[in-house]
């Protein structure tokens, strides 16, 4: 059975909580990091007492900063065929984001001014659960060693910014593009290996925008990523890795026909036609829009929570 993991923040201090079917239970750790309460799992295991109820928290991310955030680009096959790329032909591929723009699952997401086309990719986080050095073996039979537990997220992303520059890492990393949370839920074996029963939503304003199953639809699946992001990148207990999001989001390639006419103009000008094209899409977010995004198995036994959060343009 899933243990899922709380955390609170406040002007005096954090604590931890063990969700339990009668509320959250305070976890008697000394821990001030993800990384330290992954230590002490007797921690986890062992907390009891009298439990109140989980909607009078002000819950903050169960993933702390600093930390490595690794994303996965682009790994849903709907999503791919919507950016109008052929799926096999996608490699596996990462980028990374600033561990600042990490953020809790209820507070608001903020707007920089000058970025003008916000967007929203809701994806699986793998927590990392131990030290993983480069050349670390892993097979099916060790995975649930070095992945702790699953979070939802949302790598929220200025497109403006990002199309441009041909690289994710300013339009992914600003303050708050990273809401993690509610629950760090931490799977044995045999639950991680429903992987691809996992069911990703996310909507705006109550309308969905994104529904898939990982099952047939994720390019590579965690086993594959942590292969290869071992090659060559170290990790350690505590980092989050996302995985990519299917098809749904604002950001959609433009007809064959468009790229075609655009390809032959000069770059400043495809841009500017672009973005002015895009402007016209309402999915964009717009100030007030809450956005809720949540992760679980169509039978609820895996169940990572539903993030809510405000947009709000500075």
């Amino acid at each position: 059975m899933t243990v899922s993991v709380l955390r609170t923040a406040n002007q005096t201090g954090h604590a931890w909580w063990r969700k339990t079917p009668d509320g959250a239970v305070k976890i008697d750790t000394a821990a001030t990091t993800t990384a330290a309460l992954l230590a002490d799992r007797t921690a986890i295991e062992a907390a009891a007492g009298e439990p109140v109820d989980v909607d009078t928290l002000k819950l903050a991310s169960p993933v702390t900063r600093p930390c490595r955030v690794i994303a996965q680009m682009t790994n849903f096959e709907s999503h791919a065929k919507d950016a109008g790329m052929d799926p096999a032909a996608i490699p596996l591929t990462f980028f990374r984001k600033a561990s600042a723009s990490i953020n809790g699952p209820f507070d608001d997401i903020v707007k920089p001014p000058h970025v003008r086309l916000l967007d929203y990719e809701v994806e699986i986080g793998l927590v990392i659960g131990r030290e993983t050095p480069v050349g670390t073996a892993i097979s099916d039979a060790n995975l649930a060693e070095f992945i702790a537990g699953l979070v939802v997220t949302n790598d929220v992303s200025a497109r403006d910014i990002q199309l441009p520059q041909t690289q994710f890492y300013e339009a992914k990393s600003y303050p708050t593009f990273t809401p993690v949370g509610p629950e760090l839920v931490l799977l044995s074996a045999e639950e991680l290996k429903r992987f691809g029963d996992l069911r990703l939503r996310l909507s705006v304003n109550g309308q969905e925008r994104q529904n898939a199953l990982v099952d047939g639809d994720m390019l590579y699946r965690p086993l594959q990523a942590l292969q290869s992001l071992t090659q060559f990148q170290e990790l350690a207990a505590g980092d989050l890795v996302l995985t990519g999001t299917p098809v749904g989001t604002a950001l959609s390639a433009p007809p064959k026909p468009a790229q075609l006419v655009a390809n032959l103009l000069p770059p400043a000008m495809k841009w500017k036609m672009f973005f002015a094209s895009q402007a016209r899409n309402r999915k964009y977010l717009h100030d007030g829009d809450v956005v809720e995004a949540s992760v679980a198995t169509d039978d609820g036994a895996i169940d990572l929570g539903t993030q809510k959060t405000a947009i709000r343009f500075a």
